[in-house]
């Protein structure tokens, strides 16, 4: 069957209405497209789900497929019987019990999955489920619908990231069903006055995600999080070099190294066979000399009182010296109090872990928006969080730290996922990428530290040029 045909039919069982109509975005329109009535169509229905997929395959490609609810869902379901395509599913909520998933199905971080929406007006359901896809680490390139209304809906999501396929746009529905008489000339023409006069505008460039790092640093309050973005955008790099070399001497000759590339230097104090004050501090002699933040990845997990005392006192004296460290979310609002009852001034800064970039983390949806709200309600201490994507997306703020990122490895035998730093910069919008092996293990590791910094400071660049 053609478009023609199929516009036709949609007409005729009447997914396709005139008249005047509330729109989701709360706009009167003269039209209505009502796709669910498909559903008692079965031949029509997967005819419809071909010309979506042969629409998306043209000029994209795709491992997954996930139906905006709940229109979208049979026709990803054709897609995926008819294709051999896995699918995953979005839930409108998260239950209280069970798995507590937003996104459920069989699915890997990394995994690049199309969106299909049956109408897109503004892109704001595509948008809402490219977030949730995008917080269980699924990368979302394309979308594909059965009609757009060229509302600006497809330069909105282009604004994000998102290329919008089409099988057809509401200027040929006018057109087929004045040239077969199915609607008059003043109704065609009051349609078509309608698009022209509501039209929904991208995103401007002044949005919170393309904030540059100056102008970030005005508007946070901690000065560790104000020396960061000072840092990176006077050192022109965005790279935290994971230290995790366990001899003391070995750590700091490499610090040394690589320190003039990168903005901080992320150390795990309690993996040093021959930990001592002096490694202290000549560690902090570095910082001064290479002009870089010391980041103690600690992950606190305890009570208030207990992860004071193990911040402040024992052999490690960790607040004596670490600018930055970070925490679960796990133990409440407590841990974020035990950490800051040892600081003054907001001389001190702490992240929390809202996502994990190894296998099988359990930080779902909901603990995810837990811990943003934690944040929140601490926003002089807390200045971010570790998370695989933006987790935070209405407070420039914050800053969102990556780990597992590398130029070249997929992952390791322990459950470490790799990502690129075009993708955790420029694509989910996070701001600094944390990479250990990729410098230390490295033949020369210099030249790699150059290279990331290159790529992840360009990356940013290409952000802000988008």
């Amino acid at each position: 069957m053609d478009t023609e045909s199929i516009i036709i039919k949609l007409f005729e069982i009447e997914a396709i209405k005139f008249g005047e109509f509330k729109l989701k975005t709360g706009i009167l329109s003269p039209i209505y497209i009502n796709l669910r009535v498909i559903i008692g169509y079965p031949k029509l229905l997967r005819q419809l789900s071909e010309l979506l997929y042969k629409s998306a395959s043209d000029g994209s490609s795709f491992y997954l497929t996930c139906g905006v609810p709940y229109t979208a869902l049979p026709l990803a379901t054709c897609m995926t019987l008819d294709h051999d395509i896995p699918m995953v599913i979005r839930r409108r909520e998260a239950k209280d019990y069970g798995t507590r998933q937003m996104i459920e199905g069989v699915y890997k971080s990394g995994d690049v999955c199309l969106i299909v929406e049956d109408v897109v007006t503004s892109g704001g359901s595509v948008l809402e489920t490219a977030k949730e896809l995008n917080n269980v680490d699924l990368v979302v390139k394309d979308a594909v619908v059965l009609l757009d209304r060229c509302q600006g809906g497809k330069e909105r999501l282009q604004e994000n990231g998102i290329k919008l396929h089409s099988v057809m746009k509401l200027d040929q529905v006018l057109e087929t069903l004045r040239k077969h008489n199915k609607i008059d000339q003043t109704l065609y023409n009051t349609v078509k006055q309608f698009l022209t006069t509501n039209q929904f505008q991208p995103a401007k460039k002044d949005t919170p995600e393309t904030l540059s790092y100056s102008a970030r640093k005005d508007l946070v309050k901690n000065t560790v999080a104000k020396r960061i973005l000072d840092i990176m955008e006077t050192k022109k790099t965005n790279l935290a070099f994971s230290a995790d070399i366990t001899n003391c001497s070995e750590l700091l000759k490499m610090v040394d190294l690589v320190g003039p590339h990168c903005c901080m230097v992320k150390t795990h104090v309690d993996i040093l066979d021959d930990f001592n004050e002096e490694f202290i501090a000549k560690l902090k002699e570095l910082s001064q000399k290479h002009n870089f933040i010391i980041f103690e990845d600690r992950k606190f997990a305890d009570i208030g009182n207990t992860v004071k005392n193990q911040f402040s006192k024992g052999v490690y004296k960790i607040n004596d010296w670490a600018d930055l460290t970070n925490a679960h979310a796990v133990p409440g609002q407590g841990v974020i109090d035990g950490l800051e009852s040892c600081t003054e001034n907001m001389s001190r800064a702490c992240l929390l872990i809202a996502q994990m970039s190894s296998a099988g983390a359990l930080t779902d949806s909901k603990y995810i928006k837990s811990t943003v709200e934690m944040a929140k309600k601490k926003n002089d201490y807390v200045i971010g969080f570790i998370s695989t994507s933006q987790v935070c997306t209405d407070d420039p703020r914050y800053l969102h730290f990556t780990p597992g990122v590398s130029l070249q490895s997929s992952g390791d035998s322990l459950g470490q996922q790799y990502t690129s730093p075009e993708e955790v910069i420029r694509n989910r919008n996070c701001d600094v990428i944390i990479v250990g092996r990729g410098i230390y293990k490295a033949e020369d590791p210099v030249e790699a530290a150059k290279a990331y910094q290159t790529a992840g400071y360009q990356a940013y660049l290409d952000k802000l040029d988008r």
